[in-house]
């Protein structure tokens, strides 16, 4: 049990499996959820017919399950969509309102809050968490050390310079707390952020593997590019940190592929993230640049987490679920891709870190054989933090009302048996917490740029005249070129309403009012005094 889950949570969880009625399937099924860093949703060949760059395996997946066309993160950048994966709640309802957390960052799931992996450990399962973690560690600080903390901040840490080497104030000789196996997870291999984040040493469960004595380290990509300086275990390599995960988790289905209990794996792979480190072998074999190598690396290692699953007979029985977090990010080269013709978004808007489609649009498709109909498509709207619902619904668990206050299940949908579809809105953020929100054809972004990093720049590009809100029918022009919003008047206040429901209810289910965390402003909300 987790012992940071409140009594209350954990009793109300309880009480509603003990009235759940028998979940669809069978038998439990095993879940491996694949998530990658930064993949485009034009990067997979089943999803773009003009994809330049060869992903056998993921196109494999496609053949033998259910592919999303209108599958989005809760946030264009890391650390918000993965908590939403994992809470069901979208990411702004936290403290951290924009950005993304470092390597050493306090914890960002409250402790009383239900996970997926609570969900699913209490359903019996063994869990494990393998790869990227980027939701905060609780590390312990050597006396004296000054170090600034995300304790009811929106600050973008990574980029926070007191925080960028803020190892130095670590003792990695100390157990780690508040981390994944606090959050539900029995089994924890990874690393604590992005790639490109110190403390560039792997994690096992509360533990460094080894200790980062190189107080001034940094990673290189095949670029030649580097990455921020900090503390760095001598023999930590950007190049083996995939193989390492690849094998972690190959090795975690291998040990209990025969002792009778149902797994849960979530396999955080960091690339092709930066640095863009593929493997030596897999230099060049793209035709066209690093990263499209290092994606084609990316494939391969998850066709060899599915082979372990047939090699030990458990494919038939294992629910996989492979995604990205966000949009790809301009670190692919755009231009080069694009003169080369790849595009990463698919021809839709943006990148990674904008409210632009490119940046929250993501490829995303489910395997379940015997359930899920082989080599088919769905255009409902999904979001990434539906998948605690899903599991519920699996179930038949009710969660309670302090839990998933976001998450819609997916199962109708994986079961074909959807009408009228689940989820028909969805809410987006990006990199600096502007808010859109997607209902039908119709798309609003409050904001008058691209809340990220393409064009218009916030706080870089002049929008001063602009009009304050984007209104786009992404039906007729999924490019999203054109603002609509002084054509359709009543679309924008109807959706702005919405979107102000949304936040002040502290959830968009049905349910009890919950509230949203602090913050000490919170400045990408000023907008809703127009929609009171």
């Amino acid at each position: 049990m987790n012992l940071g889950l409140s009594a209350i949570s954990m009793l109300a969880l309880a009480a509603a499996q003990a009235d759940a009625q028998p979940g669809t399937p069978k038998s439990q099924p095993n879940i491996v959820y694949i998530l990658t860093d930064d993949l485009g949703y034009g990067d997979v060949g089943g999803l773009n017919p003009h994809n330049k760059i060869n992903t056998p395996q993921i196109d494999r997946l496609a053949v033998d399950g259910l592919t999303f066309t209108e599958a989005h993160a809760s946030s264009a950048v890391c650390t918000p969509s993965r908590y939403s994966i994992l809470t069901g709640r979208y990411n702004w309802r936290s403290t951290l309102k924009k950005g993304v957390l470092g390597g050493f960052s306090r914890p960002l799931i409250e402790q009383d809050r239900l996970t997926v992996a609570d969900l699913l450990r209490n359903q019996g399962y063994q869990t494990a968490c393998i790869g990227k973690w980027h939701l905060g560690l609780e590390w312990v600080r050597l006396p004296g050390a000054k170090v600034s903390l995300n304790a009811d901040s929106d600050t973008d840490e990574a980029s926070n310079n007191s925080l960028r080497n803020a190892g130095a104030g670590v003792d990695f000789t100390k157990p780690i707390s508040d981390g994944p196996t606090t959050h539900g997870f029995d089994y924890f291999f990874g690393i604590s952020a992005s790639l490109d984040m110190p403390p560039y040493t792997y994690i096992e469960n509360d533990r460094v593997t080894a200790q980062p004595t190189i107080l001034k380290g940094s990673l290189t990509g095949a670029d030649g590019k580097h990455t921020r300086i900090g503390p760095q275990a001598p023999g930590f390599n950007a190049v083996d940190v995939l193989p390492t995960f690849t094998r972690h988790a190959i090795d975690y289905i291998d040990q209990h592929a025969g002792n009778g209990k149902p797994f849960f794996l979530y396999l955080a792979l960091p690339t092709p993230h930066t640095p863009i480190a593929p493997s030596v072998e897999w230099l060049g074999k793209s035709g066209l640049n690093y990263y499209a190598d290092y994606v084609m690396e990316t494939d391969d290692s998850i066709g060899k987490v599915l082979a372990a699953l047939d090699r030990d007979g458990l494919a038939t029985n294992t629910l996989v679920v492979f995604a990205s977090d966000n949009g790809c990010s301009p670190a692919a080269d755009f231009p080069y891709l694009l003169s080369h013709g790849h595009d990463p978004s698919a021809g839709r808007r943006g990148y990674k870190a904008d409210i632009y489609d490119g940046g929250h649009r993501i490829p995303l498709i489910v395997r379940w054989p015997g359930h899920v109909t082989p080599d088919t498509q769905n255009g409902d709207f999904v979001c990434l933090g539906d998948f605690m619902a899903t599991c519920a619904d699996i179930f038949g668990v009710k969660l309670p009302d302090n839990a998933a206050e976001d998450s819609i299940s997916m199962l109708p949908l994986l079961l074909g048996q959807a009408d009228p579809a689940p989820r028909d809105t969805l809410v987006e953020s990006s990199i600096n917490g502007s808010f859109g929100i997607r209902q039908g054809r119709w798309k609003l972004a409050f904001c008058p740029d691209s809340g990220g990093w393409s064009y218009p720049r916030p706080g870089k590009d002049n929008t001063d005249g602009w009009p304050r809100f984007q209104l786009f029918d992404c039906v007729a022009d999924p490019a999203e070129k054109t603002n609509v919003m002084d054509l359709h008047p009543e679309i924008v206040n109807r959706l702005g309403h919405l979107m102000r429901d949304y936040i002040i209810k502290g959830r968009s289910t049905p349910g009890a009012l919950e509230k949203n965390d602090s913050a000490k402003a919170w400045q990408q909300t000023q907008w809703m005094n127009q929609f009171k």
